[in-house]
């Protein structure tokens, strides 16, 4: 295991990261030990090259580990959608969740604040009144009593803390657009 995030950017660079790369990349990134620009060398590199299965599983995998679980009922679904799509349309997701929702299907809706597109989930929700801001225990009770919770991504996954500003300042769709929606 390295904790020198400089030849795996150079490595990605060359050709796609190993599995055991890769994992050690992200749980840099999410341990806090990787600078701004160093996160962002990565995230490009990886999104020029373009990510590998490999790559995804390894960086789904470390961001799994850390994450704050929610228990929900056995069948309950999340929808969640990858954002930046670049086209500019609506948040599609949260008005699917709410219909999902009112069918009678449980949802644990995951999402975040518009980083790579126009709006997130939790910036729909915000408008409607809804604190985001909730922890697992609010989320899960949510969840039981009205059939619907939502889980706020830096809440969730407090290790994307490390890559949310970075994220914001690239303003284009990134491994995580597809890692939030995975884990």
């Amino acid at each position: 295991m390295t904790t020198d995030i400089k030849p795996l950017i150079a490595t990605a660079v060359d050709r796609p990261l190993t599995r055991d790369e890769a994992e050690d990349a992200f749980r840099i990134l999410f341990n806090g030990e990787a600078t701004p620009s160093q996160i962002g060398g990565l995230l490009m590199t990886l999104r020029t090259r373009g990510e590998t299965v490999e790559e995804y599983a390894a960086a789904a995998s470390v961001m799994r580990a850390k994450c704050k679980a929610v228990k929900a009922p056995v069948g309950a679904m999340d929808i969640v959608g990858t954002g930046g799509d670049g086209k500019g349309t609506l948040n599609i997701s949260t008005a699917t969740a709410f219909v999902v929702a009112g069918a009678g299907v449980t949802v644990a809706k995951h999402g975040n604040r518009n980083l790579s597109s126009k709006s997130g989930a939790a910036d729909a929700l915000t408008q409607l009144g809804i604190n985001v801001m909730v922890g697992a225990d609010v989320v899960e009770r949510a969840i039981n009593e009205v059939g619907i919770g939502f889980m706020m991504a830096p809440m969730h996954h407090p290790a994307i803390a490390h890559v949310m500003p970075t994220r914001a300042e690239l303003g284009t769709r990134t491994i995580f657009n597809i890692l939030g929606p995975l884990t």
